[in-house]
């Protein structure tokens, strides 16, 4: 293997370095809230029907992208476009869900008030859902260049880049959502 091919691509590179801070802010902010709970008056909460819909939702979604990125990558455009839509809209049912079942979770009285709990959680949420809605805008920059009219390239590093951020928001909420499910 050439030297060439032996190097990431910069773009990757700077995902990776991006995922690795990502992952560290989380692990902090959980082992905090572990740590937090032990207070008095500390409130706990019941996870909402919509999260376990949510979670099927999203593992979908990474389903759907693997399919589009490999259709990409064998030029199969109408089916790339079919999966590159299914994962923008399965990604946009899962902040709705989300959003049901935050917004059940404040119903229930767990706000940004009182022992903490309810601060960690949003905050943790809040930074998850700042990340979903980032790959969302960029799988629907991927969906409106899947249906552009534009002489096209199929350098398949931004579908690449995508698809690795996408899984990675996935496997970002299934620790979240095992971790919600272990705190109860």
């Amino acid at each position: 293997m050439s030297e060439q091919q032996k190097r990431i691509h910069p773009h990757k590179f700077t995902l990776w370095v991006a995922i690795g801070s990502i992952i560290m802010m989380f692990a902090g902010l959980t082992s905090a809230y572990i740590v937090k709970r032990e207070q008095p008056g500390w409130t706990t909460f019941r996870i909402p029907i919509a999260f376990w819909f949510s979670t099927g939702v999203i593992l979908l979604s990474s389903v759907t992208v693997q399919i589009a990125l490999k259709s990409f990558k064998e030029r199969r455009m109408k089916s790339y476009r079919n999966f590159i839509t299914a994962t923008v809209i399965l990604g946009i049912l899962f902040v709705a869900l989300q959003w049901l079942g935050f917004r059940q979770i404040w119903n229930s009285g767990v706000t940004l008030s009182g022992s903490g709990a309810g601060q960690f959680l949003y905050i943790i949420a809040g930074l998850h859902a700042l990340h979903v809605i980032g790959g969302v805008i960029a799988l629907t920059v991927m969906f409106i260049k899947a249906f552009s009219t534009r002489v096209r390239s199929y350098n398949s590093v931004p579908v690449e880049v995508v698809n690795t951020y996408w899984h990675f928001v996935d496997i970002l909420w299934v620790y979240l959502f095992i971790f919600f499910l272990w705190i109860q």
